[in-house]
């Protein structure tokens, strides 16, 4: 996959996009599916959110072995995959750490 930073960029990267598609998911197709009788709009954007989400594990667990980093990391990073609007602060956090 090339180097660290390119892993880590990568990381960055689908930690927006992940975070984008679970507030996505939450706060459109579902209510779309609830409301509006469409059903399909859940199953449609939680495919792409499910895919994403293997792909933040995935480059987590590549950042991980790395880059070193501890565990406790590592575990917040997956629980904020989790959360609406946390992958967001992640992105921010690493950003920084540049």
């Amino acid at each position: 996959m090339g180097t660290a930073k390119t892993t880590l960029r990568y990381f960055r990267n689908v930690a927006i996009i992940e975070g984008i598609s679970t507030i996505l998911l939450f706060f459109v197709a579902m209510p779309l599916k609830y409301f509006a009788g469409m059903p399909l709009a859940v199953t449609y954007m939680g495919w792409i959110h499910g895919i994403l989400f293997v792909a933040y594990a995935y480059l987590l667990v590549m950042c991980w072995d790395r880059y070193k980093w501890a565990f406790k990391r590592v575990a917040t990073y997956f629980g904020a995959s989790l959360i609406p609007f946390a992958p967001f602060f992640v992105e921010h956090k690493l950003r920084r750490e540049g």
